[in-house]
């Protein structure tokens, strides 16, 4: 690779000590000096051995004057102290008052479990006029970063979660955004759907670079129905036709977890951490994101990006609301409660399945930033007229795949859906903006049995790896339970024609419907849908998050910066004392 010139490379102090600092357009590097005087025109003329760091310019948060009063120490936690103590104090006094001109570059900072923290290097320069390029050109090459919010909206639910969510944005995100100079109008919502109906009617879009939701994954949907349907209506989309062609929001929405589950902050960034998110924000990362859209009888019933889930999963979240005084712990009473009861219901379902370069749900490929998979899936692609197209087809082969039976289970994962508790997820491999989403049937089985699949959730196995248990990646999908009043022509089947038309909703003395028992209910995103059957589309890349996927570990990693940033000596400029 060609080298690139500095844009800027001067001698500073730090800490206690001379550094060679180095700017160009993608890395902030530094590196101490081997001996007090020493001096070298290039960097790639310094010590081997010397302790160098570098930051990527697109993760500085900000850059400042630093005042008298502040500028001795900084809170570089890897760089600052690195050889200080071997150093005399009076040795760093000499050098601040050589050098009493300093600035501070504000930096994103990886620990452990890919959460961000936010710190600060300071160096300090022999002349004011030195300082202030060095303030201008790192300031010029932030402004290059136009993926960087400047103006945002954001919503805080008062009462979700532990009631953190306001104190969690004062205290730990509002400082973040005053110091990347970001503005935020701020709304703290009153009553549920108040940030949905804001966004649909009243909210000037126009002023925003993105929306941010302050609370858990009910916070989140709300901002993802108001946006959605804003945008729907904005461009004169009916949203309510299964087949219709949605367009893809502009805005960016960020998350800010304060909520009793977070899974799907936890899903794209890695972690449920409120400076995490807010740093994410800052730098302006996005990550697609694939919604699903569920309907029933040309009905539009709500959007989803994490789980659907019929029978166990409705089964938990139908019984817990009923025990929301209970709070969090309500999950677990009503998971054990459900679990025990073991109910199975008897439906069909049918699904397109996914193109073959779209990978299978158990080739142990998770999505992670810069995923390959979601990278190559445009978001042009629209299996909503596939749909269309196989409802209109007779039994002939419309590519449609059809089961039947009774199921203890089904659930569409369009993530992970990895959290704390199972930090693989129900489906490990899903990606989150391939036009895919996971569609898991688990037939009726033992009790023992169906234990043992929950229980793959929490460790590194397959938890596909059961005869009961089968899994699809699909494009779309319909459900239709069992019972005994007339199919609709919505919930036919792919291909079925409707010969019995003259069937009434009437059951034998043989064949009484015991409702309440005959049918699950489905959750979605947390929360309960009216109708079983529906019928579900995947919308490719319809949002973006301010996320960048959850990173591994090697993309952590710098290449050496002072291989990268040392020119000829002949090509060094800008280089000041």
């Amino acid at each position: 690779m060609e080298k690139q010139p500095p844009s800027l490379c001067s001698r500073l102090f730090h800490g206690r000590g001379p550094v060679e600092v180095v700017l160009d357009r993608s890395v902030l590097a530094w590196k101490e000096t081997e001996g007090g005087r020493k001096r070298s025109s290039a960097i790639g003329g310094l010590s081997a051995t010397a302790h160098g760091h570098a930051v990527h310019v697109c993760e500085i948060v900000a850059v400042r004057k630093t005042e008298e009063d502040d500028d001795d120490d900084d809170d570089d936690d890897d760089g600052g102290r690195d050889g200080a103590k071997s150093r005399s104090p009076t040795k760093a006094t000499q050098g601040s008052r050589l050098h009493p001109h300093a600035f501070t570059v504000s930096y994103v900072r990886r620990t452990r479990q890919h959460q961000w923290r936010y710190s600060d290097v300071t160096f300090h320069c022999a002349s004011q006029p030195l300082r202030e390029q060095w303030i201008r050109v790192i300031n010029e090459q932030l402004s290059l970063l136009t993926n960087r919010p400047k103006s945002l909206l954001v919503y805080i639910n008062p009462f979700g979660g532990k009631r953190r969510g306001k104190r969690i944005y004062e205290q730990e995100v509002a400082p973040l955004f005053r110091r990347a100079c970001i503005s935020a109008d701020v709304i703290v919502t009153e009553r549920a759907n108040h940030a949905s109906d804001h966004l649909k009617t009243e909210a000037n879009l126009d002023k925003y670079d993105g929306v941010v939701c302050v609370g858990g994954d009910g916070m989140f949907s709300e901002i993802l129905h108001g946006l959605v349907t804003r945008t729907q209506t904005d461009h004169g989309v009916d949203q309510s036709q299964p087949d219709a062609e949605l367009v893809p929001c502009s805005l960016r929405i960020g998350i800010i977890p304060a909520g009793s589950t977070d899974c799907i902050c936890f899903a794209t960034v890695g972690t449920s951490d409120p400076v995490t998110s807010a740093l994410h924000i800052i730098v302006g990362d996005s990550q697609p994101m694939d919604v699903c859209s569920v309907h029933h009888d040309d009905v539009l019933l709500r959007y989803s990006v994490s789980l659907l889930g019929y029978g166990f999963y409705g089964d938990v979240l139908t019984d817990s609301e009923r025990k929301r005084w209970l709070g969090p712990a309500r999950y677990d009473l009503s998971g054990v409660k459900t679990f025990l009861s073991h109910n199975h219901y008897e439906g069909t379902v049918s699904f397109l399945p996914a193109e073959e370069d779209a990978g299978s749900p158990r080739d142990e490929l998770p999505c992670r930033s810069g995923c390959r998979v979601c990278r190559q899936r445009p978001p042009s692609k629209d299996p909503r007229r596939e749909m269309s197209e196989g409802k209109e087809k007779s039994a002939t082969d419309d590519g449609w795949s059809v089961i039947r039976g009774k199921f203890i289970a089904i659930n569409a994962a369009s993530m992970s859906c990895a959290c704390p508790r199972s930090p693989r997820g129900l489906s490990p491999s899903a990606h989150l903006a391939d036009g895919t989403t996971d569609l898991i049937l688990i037939r009726e089985c033992s009790r023992l049995d169906f234990f043992r699949h929950l229980l793959r959730h929490t460790n590194r196995d397959d938890q596909f790896d059961h005869s009961f248990v089968e899994v699809h990646r699909v494009t779309a999908f319909r459900f239709q339970p069992r019972h005994c009043a007339t199919l609709s022509a919505e919930d036919r089947e792919p291909g079925e024609t409707p010969a019995k038309t003259g069937f009434g909703p009437v059951c034998s003395g043989q064949a009484t419907c015991d409702r309440g028992k005959a049918r699950s209910s489905w959750t979605c995103d947390g929360e309960i849908l009216p109708h079983a059957a529906i019928q579900v589309s995947v919308r490719c890349q319809l949002i973006r998050l301010f996320a960048r996927g959850i990173e591994e570990q090697q993309q952590c990693m710098f290449e050496d910066p002072w291989t990268l940033l040392a020119p000829e000596p002949s090509s060094a400029h800008q280089s000041v004392d």
